[in-house]
């Protein structure tokens, strides 16, 4: 598997470059329960580490691997251990939407992964991370 230079440094410019200061939010505002503002901070930080196992595993030419993070801890087969039932009912459709797309990319990328292309399985994580972008430009929690 050929290893794509700069997938790393593109990660970190697409998360950067939807940054918003506290001049110009605009993002709507969920509010939530302490406890489950807590567990889903802790699930979305879990979701960064995941993010940054799969590309060290893309990486380290390990595409099996990075399935593997992808599948148990970011794709379809991760909503149970995430409590996804429970936090959907405190979630704006928009973000629901956005949430379950993130989970359906990443099992795609998961497949994707297992066929050992390096540009098609990137391409696919890029969907992840998108779907990512677009609930954390649309919303946040307090």
């Amino acid at each position: 598997m050929k290893k794509p230079v700069n997938a790393v440094a593109s990660v970190i410019l697409l998360f950067s470059s939807s940054a918003s200061t506290a001049t110009d939010e605009t993002r709507q505002l969920v509010q939530l329960p302490e406890m489950m503002q807590q567990h889903m901070l802790s699930n979305m930080r879990d979701h960064l580490a995941a993010i940054n196992e799969i590309l060290i595993n893309m990486a380290n030419g390990e595409p099996e691997k990075a399935a593997e993070v992808a599948e148990s801890r970011l794709g379809m087969s991760s909503l149970e251990s995430h409590g996804a039932s429970h936090m959907a009912s405190f979630m704006p459709e928009g973000m629901r939407q956005a949430g379950a797309s993130m989970h359906r990319a990443a099992s795609h990328f998961a497949l994707t992964a297992q066929e050992g292309e390096a540009l098609p399985a990137y391409n696919a994580l890029s969907e992840v991370t998108s779907a990512c972008v677009a609930c954390h430009s649309g919303y946040r929690i307090r």
